[in-house]
């Protein structure tokens, strides 16, 4: 198992294509006052999915969020 990422969408670089939402629905939502995707609070996706959705994001505006490691 690759383990469970969290995702952010740069709001600046987002288009509001919508195809994010169309391949994860219950992760990204399509904002209705401004057509900008945003991540659902708290959404994770599997690893290997996160980095196909980030590949597949027309405008380049997904990016998986690294957890620095604490110490």
């Amino acid at each position: 198992m690759s383990g469970a990422v969290h995702l952010t969408v740069d709001l600046d670089r987002c288009i509001g294509i919508g195809q994010c939402e169309m391949l994860e629905p219950e992760v990204f939502r399509l904002d209705d006052e401004d057509g900008i995707s945003r991540v659902v609070d708290g959404a994770t996706l599997d690893r290997a999915r996160a980095a196909e959705v980030v590949e597949r994001c027309p405008s380049m505006a997904i990016s998986i969020v690294e957890d620095s490691p604490s110490g």
